[in-house]
């Protein structure tokens, strides 16, 4: 049986690839819970400022993210109160499902990696 590959999943998709970095995800949490500027996120999360730069473009050119200028800073904020529903619906399956989307052999995080041995 053939899997209907609809153009209209195509932005789901987009959507999805584009949460699904956990560097873009940490800095999502830290931005929902307040505004915060470059170097706010470069200190709270220990990224460089090049790192936390891209991402917060990558974040923007999604329409996740926006910011305000004041004076010579910039001000991040999450744009749709949605995005933050849907991450909290990822927590709920996540913790659901035993985290087993963890386990996956193609997804997951392979147990002898530094991300696993600190879980």
């Amino acid at each position: 049986m053939a899997i209907d590959r609809t153009p209209g999943l195509a932005p789901a998709a987009a959507l999805f690839r584009s949460l699904g970095d956990p560097t873009r995800l940490a800095m999502l949490r830290r931005i929902a819970a307040g505004e915060a500027r470059v170097v706010d996120l470069t200190g709270e999360l220990g990224l460089a400022q090049s790192t936390v730069s891209k991402h917060l473009a990558c974040l923007r050119d999604c329409g996740l993210i926006d910011y305000r200028v004041e004076g010579r800073q910039s001000f991040y904020t999450v744009t749709r109160p949605e995005l933050l529903d849907l991450l909290r619906s990822a927590e709920q399956v996540l913790a659901a499902t035993g985290e087993a989307v963890a386990l996956c052999p193609v997804y997951g995080t392979p147990a002898d990696s530094p991300t696993a041995a600190s879980a």
